[in-house]
């Protein structure tokens, strides 16, 4: 007889998949969640990568596609070549009045508008094949995020950030509800992780959720749990979030988004510690460390009745209010680079900005803030792989701003500061003998130029280092090139220990 986890793994398997083709990353982890609840595996790729995924097709019983790549037409079309019987769905956001062209409309099954509501999705998702043995549990999955520390994460060194790094020391290890304000990406959730990582709970699991992504009608399961049969397609029990965080931190993004039903109901738990799964009067308790995070002004809300007073004031025992990145532009040379090295630690390719086109992005308003930040540096990273970029090259909404001196020479002094404080002084094998300095004479039987070249080069890099003292920042300056250039040519020529 198979014991529990072999079970489980056995059911995991039997959840019938999906694949998602999009290049909308937040409409991705929105469709992600929602997927999951109703009983589906999903695997969620961009609009290059999705070909490995149809080597078998048997195991998929439907193929979404993000607008945007509707526009392909030659790509949409070896979508739905390969998905061949496959239903293939169209996902639009709703209101956009996007027009589509007669192939696509005669090719896809369905357009869907998102978002959208549980009665529309669900007569779409009982017309795929393979629903009717759909399992309805799921497990949580750990983030690559958490590899990393997440107060390493909050890159920089404004007052701001700062501040910030002071308020999660002193509340961490509390179990104090924390509510964490500011606009959208400017890094609520990386708050929320360093929270839970400071503190005493960070060995339990930390369970984030997406209040505003998740149908209201759904909701309610998706935190409390529900047992077989308590509505129409629950095939099985599961569990909510509040159990499935039991002693670790339970993350409420978009909290503002809440239905106000749902607002009454999550009022109890916080202050009674318990909850009944949907289609059940069996009483949880629950040992669950709570922190909420919404980008709207719960006040304003309050006052428009879309927020419970009550509900507010027990979550706000501890505010935490993250600066837009308008308000700490000091921080973006060390973002930049921290989200580059990121790139280059996935293989997700590499890019190089000079420091003129630092001095552009820091005059720039940033309404996306950190998550409109990284999605430039990706978008570069893919029109100059391994380039280097300057102010010129930027797009075209950043033309209007002008390189200043001042701020270049902010730059260069804060690339200085985090190759100093990173690498310290690197030591490089050999003594560094000086070239004799007597100008280069072309033998009369030839020369291997290339060959010549390199060891001419590392003798100059060898020289800059001794006159440095090793340091790779201050050499690299002396060089004129760039400091991770210099560390890959003592790579590329084994300088380095």
């Amino acid at each position: 007889m198979a014991n529990n986890n072999e079970s489980d793994e056995c059911e995991n398997m039997a959840l019938p998949r999906i694949l998602l083709i999009d290049d909308n990353k937040t409409r991705i982890q929105q469709l992600e969640a929602v997927f999951q609840f109703m009983g589906y595996s999903i695997e969620a790729v961009g609009s290059t990568e999705y070909a490995p995924y149809f080597n078998e097709t048997d195991q998929l019983c439907g193929v979404f596609v993000g607008d945007g790549i509707d526009k392909q037409a030659t790509v949409v079309s070896d979508i739905i070549g390969r998905a061949d019987k496959i239903p293939v769905i169209l996902v639009i956001n709703k209101g956009t009045g996007l027009q589509l062209s007669t192939l696509i409309a005669n090719s896809v099954s369905q357009v869907l508008e998102w978002p959208t509501t549980y009665p529309i999705l669900k007569p779409i998702l009982d017309k795929l094949p393979a629903v009717s043995g759909a399992a309805t549990n799921f497990t949580v999955r750990e983030t690559p995020d958490r590899r990393s520390s997440s107060v390493e994460r909050l890159k920089g060194k404004s007052q701001a950030i700062a501040g910030i790094r002071k308020l999660i020391d002193q509340v961490a290890e509390s179990d104090a509800t924390v509510l964490i304000l500011g606009e959208s990406g400017t890094g609520k959730e990386v708050v929320a992780r360093a929270l839970h990582d400071g503190s005493l709970r960070k060995e339990k699991p930390f369970v984030p959720i997406n209040c505003g992504a998740i149908p209201g009608e759904l909701l309610e399961s998706e935190l409390f749990g529900h047992e077989k049969g308590a509505f129409t397609g629950a095939l099985t029990s599961r569990q909510g979030r509040f159990e499935m965080a039991e002693g670790g931190t339970l993350f409420l993004d978009e909290i503002g988004d809440m239905p106000l039903a749902m607002q009454v109901k999550l009022l109890r738990v916080l202050q009674e510690r318990t909850f009944e799964r949907v289609g059940s009067n069996k009483t949880i308790h629950c040992d669950v460390r709570v922190i909420a995070a919404t980008h709207r002004y719960l006040e304003n809300e309050i006052k428009e009745n879309r927020f419970r007073e009550d509900l507010f004031y027990r979550l706000n025992v501890f505010p935490i209010e993250i600066p837009a990145l308008k308000n700490r532009v000091e921080d973006i040379p060390l973002l930049v680079n921290d989200l580059i090295a990121r790139m280059e630690a996935s293989n997700r390719g590499s890019v190089r900005l000079t420091n003129a086109a630092l001095t552009v992005l820091m005059q720039h308003e940033w309404p996306g803030n950190v998550r409109e930040l990284a999605n430039l540096i990706e978008r570069l990273a893919i029109i100059n792989p391994k380039g280097l970029v300057e102010a010129a090259d930027l797009p075209e909404k950043f033309q209007k701003y002008k390189a200043s001196e001042e701020i270049i020479d902010y730059t260069e002094s804060v690339n200085l500061e985090e190759d100093d404080d990173q690498l310290g002084q690197i030591e490089v094998v050999g003594a560094f003998e000086g070239s004799s300095g007597a100008l280069a004479q072309l033998p009369e039987q030839g020369i291997d130029l290339k060959e010549y070249l390199n060891v001419l080069e590392v003798d100059l890099i060898r020289q800059a280092l001794n006159e440095c003292s090793g340091v790779v920042a201050h050499a690299a300056k002396r060089l004129n090139m760039r400091r991770t250039t210099l560390v890959e040519k003592l790579r590329k020529y084994d300088l380095q220990r």
